[in-house]
């Protein structure tokens, strides 16, 4: 008896294969809240785009006034539009320069998650036997390394620097994406039009990056999203610790700044409530853009 490919999979060429890609941004269009994070990602990758253009001092200049004296700690205005700081830096300018960073290493540690996990639940799910064995127990490995500790650990050992984020979820982050995707190409890989492909003749990585890869790329698209906003929530929480770069402006670091010079207590809303709102904002975006996806991951709650 013939063995009979899948439309949906292997008929249309290449435009069947990503058909799946095309049906979860066609879903993140219609839902409102999906709407709101990719519009969010983008005015702040927008910001960090042209932070140059849009940041009117530089974020680690020492302004003075004209009588001589640090224009430390002046109240927002037309020239300093959210003020000065202790130590007579431009707030707004250090809050633009600062999505640059949080973008930088949100989208660099979000690809390098997304990249490890998915590649390793691929070839585990796929080939199975030994290779899954090992493959998951290092991943159980991974996931019992409570990940903040070990980021700050890694930053103590290195020098201290924004990459340590990154480095550190690549390390720690990716087995929970890893045994997602690893779970969804068990299922694929008993298809009938993987079956069709072995007929023909496709080799076993062929079958498993053209025929498999595509149908789990939306399960990774919703935890690179979610990842953006971990790794910037975790880059602020390092920064706010003293153990971000010392040279690298964040919304993490002007916390740390702003809480170093009882900010609160002094009533410099002007200084902390910026970079806080902006982390919320980017986190809740992730968390957004992966409820789209919730029709792509569960179909039977579609309307």
């Amino acid at each position: 008896m013939p063995v009979t490919a899948e439309p949906s999979a292997v008929r249309g060429g290449g435009r069947g294969r990503f058909a799946a890609v095309g049906r979860a941004f066609a879903l993140v269009r219609r839902d409102p809240f999906a709407t709101a994070g990719v519009l969010i990602y983008t005015v702040f990758l927008t910001i960090a785009i042209f932070a140059d253009q849009l940041a009117t001092h530089d974020p680690n200049q020492i302004l003075y006034r004209p009588n001589g004296r640090v224009a430390s700690n002046l109240p927002p205005f037309a020239q300093h539009i959210l003020g000065t700081t202790n130590l007579g830096r431009d707030i707004y300018s250090q809050l633009v320069y600062g999505a640059r960073s949080a973008l930088i290493v949100g989208i660099t540690a979000a690809f390098a998650v997304v990249m490890i996990g998915t590649l390793v639940g691929l070839v585990a799910g796929f080939f199975r036997g030994f290779v899954d064995m090992v493959m998951m127990r290092i991943a159980d490995v991974a996931l019992g390394i409570p990940f903040l500790p070990f980021v700050i650990v890694l930053s103590s050992f290195l020098e201290p620097s924004m990459w340590n984020v990154v480095i550190g979820m690549a390390l720690v982050v990716w087995p929970s994406t890893s045994r997602v995707i690893r779970s969804q190409v068990l299922s694929l890989r008993e298809r009938t039009f993987v079956e069709a492909a072995r007929v023909t003749g496709s080799s076993p990585f062929r079958i498993l990056f053209v025929h498999i890869a595509p149908n789990v790329l939306p399960l990774s698209f919703v935890y690179g999203s979610i990842a953006v906003g971990w790794a910037i929530l975790t880059e602020a929480s390092v920064s706010f610790l003293g153990f971000g770069g010392g040279d690298t402006v964040s919304w993490g670091s002007m916390l740390q700044n702003a809480y170093a010079s009882q900010a609160l207590s002094r009533g410099w809303y002007h200084w902390f409530v910026p970079p806080g709102v902006c982390i919320i904002l980017v986190v809740v975006a992730g968390f957004f853009v992966s409820r789209g996806f919730e029709e792509v991951l569960f179909p039977r709650l579609r309307d």
